[in-house]
């Protein structure tokens, strides 16, 4: 497991892009099928753009058809931590980089496969890793 990252508003706003700032730390999401990872298929880890914790493995990925890069499950399940979100008039789980804080997405019951999970998560708030191991 990573260890926690605290750092100051500044020190997140000088590191961040504006995008990644308003992803990560201000909870925001970025419009759907614009995301550099959307439709990625490159084999690698996903890291938090944030912190550098590792999320996602490319062989988690599949294309969901909502405009965001969609996993059917984390690389760890303690990667990412899940919280109840009633913003904006719905009820939905919120994923948050364990490591930093981050926020991801959001999880849905609506995937493929055993668990029936997608992790819907804005390519901002992720880094692709393409020379991490991925297994």
């Amino acid at each position: 497991m990573t260890d926690q990252v605290h750092k100051t508003d500044e020190q997140w706003r000088a590191e961040l892009t504006p995008e990644q700032y308003r992803v990560l730390r201000e909870k925001g999401t970025e419009a759907p099928g614009t995301g550099a990872y959307t439709y990625s298929h490159d084999d690698g880890v996903f890291r938090c753009a944030g912190c550098g914790a590792a999320l996602f493995r490319s062989e988690q990925k599949y294309d969901s058809g909502c405009g965001w890069p969609s996993f059917t499950a984390p690389s760890e399940s303690s990667a990412v931590e899940e919280h109840e979100d009633t913003t904006m008039g719905m009820r939905r789980v919120e994923v948050t980089c364990r490591a930093c804080g981050g926020h991801l997405g959001h999880v849905f019951p609506d995937g493929p496969g055993p668990a029936g999970l997608r992790y819907c998560i804005n390519s901002a708030s992720l880094q692709l890793d393409v020379d991490a191991p991925t297994e």
